[in-house]
């Protein structure tokens, strides 16, 4: 398995799984109140799982597919790692969003390579 590959798989099963998460977990519900934006939870879960099923379908059938939706979960990420600084979580609460962040920019970068 080639090092795009890993990344691209890696991180479209964590967004499917985020995505569903928002969803049915009520402690994802929970967290979204406590970022303070509640209203914005299904919409983040639809793009999440958006994401995950660009990255494969681009990775397999379309570059531009794939950069995009791993351009989209990058600004998703950066968003994320923003609000959790601006609700003061700790770095150990914020990290995971800042490393997605970074996957799916090298995601985006090696896509656009690929066109």
């Amino acid at each position: 398995m080639g090092f795009l590959t890993g990344l691209t798989f890696f991180s479209s099963i964590s967004f499917l799984f985020f995505g569903i998460a928002c969803f049915i977990i009520p402690e994802m519900k929970a967290e979204y109140i406590r970022y303070g934006l509640a209203k914005f939870r299904k919409i983040v879960g639809v793009l999440q799982l958006l994401g995950s099923g660009g990255l494969v379908f681009g990775y397999y059938y379309n570059s531009m597919v794939h950069a995009l939706a791993a351009g989209g979960l990058s600004i998703l990420m950066i968003l994320g790692f923003i609000v959790r600084l601006r609700i003061r979580d700790n770095f150990f609460k914020s990290a995971p969003s800042l490393f997605y962040a970074v996957i799916n920019a090298l995601i985006f970068l090696l896509a656009i390579r690929a066109i």
